[in-house]
Parts: structure tokens; sequence; C-alpha cells
């Protein structure tokens, strides 16, 4: 049985193909039963903002025909979508290590982050629950996970962040302490935005935010209920009895300036914006403690080429989880025959016993080492055909050999 991967990722796709080329509940059931026509006997669809791919497993015909049907499928799903030029195909070992890296965040928009491991585990849940995995793919998609697991544990990539956002308010933290601190926020976009969600983090904060769209600015509110918000007017009143200011606006002119006011007890100042907000001036205010992009953007890089360094160690422990789950697969091609086998061994032993029996008047103790004897010297014929199939290493070659056998024993 062979393992492929067919699909648009954000790597080899811009957003509009991808957007184009997104499943939906009904598209990926749609899938699921073209994809089993076709000759495919397990799949799975994994469908994010950055990828809408799909992983199969298939018999071997040699002809690539099956994969071929499954592309011709996969773009007949998405007329709009132009998608010759940006389909990732892979098949076998690559497809697997492909599947691995996703799991463990090497493959996303942000190293080493967490989100798709529970992505990938809805999208085998969703095949099997419709029908659609079975023990192979089951097998390969949780050793994907458990590796991944396993690999976050060990090397900790997501615990080097990339958004200055984050960094600014660990920095703040760090400074001066953020719980039970009076804030004000200058801003209203998704930078203010996110710098509230960490900040909401900390227990008992008290934040006022403003902006020049007051409108905007309340809107802020829907998610942040006790959010204070004043008139953009107001931030120079309320700056004076606030222990922390953050400020990420687009102005294209400073908006805290040091002319404007001096400071009349410890205050932190987190500059978000680009260009700046806060003049940079307060950097030589004993009493203030300015962080701006420049620090963060630094930190942010140092962060990304650590992640970097991570990722490949990450890479190889992933590599090696992967030849067990290969190794497995390798024995599992040859299961059937070796349980027919046994089945026929079983049957044999049975068919003697019965014999002996007719013929023979034997006690049960005779009759048990009977069986036990027979048993064991058809399991001792049994042994090399049997470690022969688990030795081959090529598919081509289990088939070849397992004909052989089927020949030999009857099965």
């Amino acid at each position: 049985m062979q393992f492929g991967l067919l699909g648009v990722n954000f790597k080899d796709a811009p957003l509009d193909i991808r957007d184009k080329a997104s499943f939906t509940e009904a598209g990926k059931l749609e899938f699921f039963q073209k994809a089993a026509e076709a000759g495919a006997v397990q799949c799975m669809v994994l469908s994010t903002c950055n990828r809408s791919e799909v992983f199969y497993l298939y018999e071997e015909t040699g002809d690539g025909s099956v994969a071929g049907k499954l592309r011709r499928i996969y773009q007949g799903m998405f007329p709009e979508a132009a998608l010759e030029g940006y389909l990732r195909e892979l098949e076998g070992k690559e497809a697997m290590a492909y599947l691995f890296r996703i799991t463990a965040g090497l493959e996303s928009l942000v190293l080493g982050e967490d989100q798709i491991l529970g992505q990938v585990r809805e999208a085998l849940e969703d095949s099997r629950m419709l029908g659609y995995s079975g023990k192979e793919l089951n097998k390969i998609v949780r050793d994907a996970v458990t590796s991944a697991k396993r690999m976050k544990t060990v090397v900790r990539i997501s615990e080097k962040p990339l958004s200055v956002s984050y960094i600014g308010i660990r920095r703040l933290e760090e400074a001066c302490g953020i719980g039970g601190k009076k804030i004000l926020v200058i801003g209203s976009g998704k930078t203010a935005a996110l710098a509230l969600r960490y900040v909401y983090e900390y227990p008992d904060v008290k934040v006022t935010a403003c902006s020049r769209n007051y409108a905007h600015a309340k809107r802020l509110r829907v998610e942040f209920p006790q959010l204070e918000i004043i008139p953009f007017e107001a931030w120079r009143q309320k700056i004076g009895s606030c222990d922390i200011a953050i400020s990420a606006t687009a102005s294209p002119h400073l908006i805290i300036r040091q002319e404007d006011f001096s400071l009349g007890h410890p205050m932190a100042l987190l500059d978000l914006a680009a260009p700046r907000d806060i003049d940079t001036a307060f950097a030589a205010d004993p009493l203030a403690t300015l962080i701006n992009l420049d620090t963060l953007q630094a930190i942010a890089k140092e962060n990304w080429k650590e992640r970097e360094r991570l990722v490949g160690a990450g890479a190889k422990m992933l590599e090696e989880e992967l030849m067990g789950t290969l190794e497995w697969l390798r024995h599992s091609r040859v299961d059937a025959t070796i349980e027919s086998l046994q089945q026929r061994c079983g049957k044999i032993v049975a068919d003697s016993c019965a014999y002996l029996e007719r013929k023979m008047e034997l006690s049960q103790r005779e009759q048990r080492l009977v069986k036990k004897v027979l048993n064991a010297s058809l399991q001792r014929l049994l042994r090399e055909p049997i470690q022969e199939l688990k030795r081959l290493d090529t598919e081509e070659e289990q088939e070849s050999y397992q004909r052989l056998v089927k020949q030999l024993f009857q099965i």
C-alpha cells in the first residue's frame, strides 16, 4: 500500500488560489467518495487557512493511475482556481515525512506553532467518523502527532516568541510587572488589540484605551468589555495617573513627546508603532523605561534564528520517529499473509487431531500433547517463511514472495 499527498499550501500557492481551493464540510465528503471510487482505500483532508491538502493510501498499480485520478478530482473540485503549477504531490516516505513536519509545525507560517497539531487530529477524526480511515492511516497520523508532541517537549521551539506585541508585553513584565497596574493603550488597530489580549492575561489590570477614531475604539469593548474608552484628546490627562503607556497608532508623527509633559513617577513606555509614536528622548529620563520596535525586532530576529536552529534539531528527531512508522508499515503489508498462514496451520492441526481421535482412543492429556506437538512442528515449518516476509524491504519483493507462499501453502 502506497502513501501519498496532494494539495496546495501557503508556500506554493498565493492567498487568492488557496481561498478558491478551500474544502467545505460537504466538499470533504464529496472528495472522500470520489477518491474511494478512484482507488484510494483510505483518505484524510487537512484544510486550514494556510493549506488544503489530502493524504491518502492506495494499492500501488505501477502506472500512477490512482494519483492521476485523484489529481483530476482535486482540480475538478475547485474549477475557479487555476491550480496548475501550484499543486504539491508527494509519495511514499517523502509524503509521510511531510505530514510529520506539518504536524510538528515545521511547515507552518509561524515556525513551531502548536495549532496545527490539533487540526491534524481533527482531520483524522473527521475521516474516521466518515469511514475513510483505516489501521494504516490511523497509525501514520497518530505517530505523527505523538512525534510532534515529543519533539515540542524536547526542542521547545514555540517558547521563542516572534510577535513583537508579545515580546513587548513580556519585556514590560520583566521591567516593571503588569499585574495590578494602570495601563493606557493608544490605538485601536490589530496591533493594539493584540497587545490588549496579552495585557489581560495578567491579574487586576485597569486598562484605558483611546483612538482618533472613537467609534473604532469602542468596538474593542466587544472583546474586552471591562475596557475603559476615553476620547483621544483625553490621553494627556489620563497618562499622568498610569503606570504603563502602550502606543500603537498609524500616525506619521510622534504621539507622546517629551517636551509636552514631564514624568512625575516611574513609568514604562511601550512603542509598537512604525514610524515611532513615543519620543526616543524618554530613554534618557531616569523615571522612564522605554521599549520600542528597535529593541523588539532585534529580539524577534534573534528568536527567529534560534527557531530555525531548533527546527533542524526537531527535524532530526522526526526523521528518527518516522523510521519506526515506516518499519511498522513494511511489516503490516504482510500481516494478512502471516495471518492466513497461521489460520492454515490451525486448520491442519485441528483436522489432524480430529482424524487421530477417530482412529485412536486418546486420553484428554494425550490429545493435548498431540495438539501441542503438531502445532509446534508446523510453527517451526512456518518460522522461516514468516521471517523472510518481514525481512523483505520493497513492496514488489514482498508481493512476489507472498504469491509464492500462497501457492506453496494453498492459502
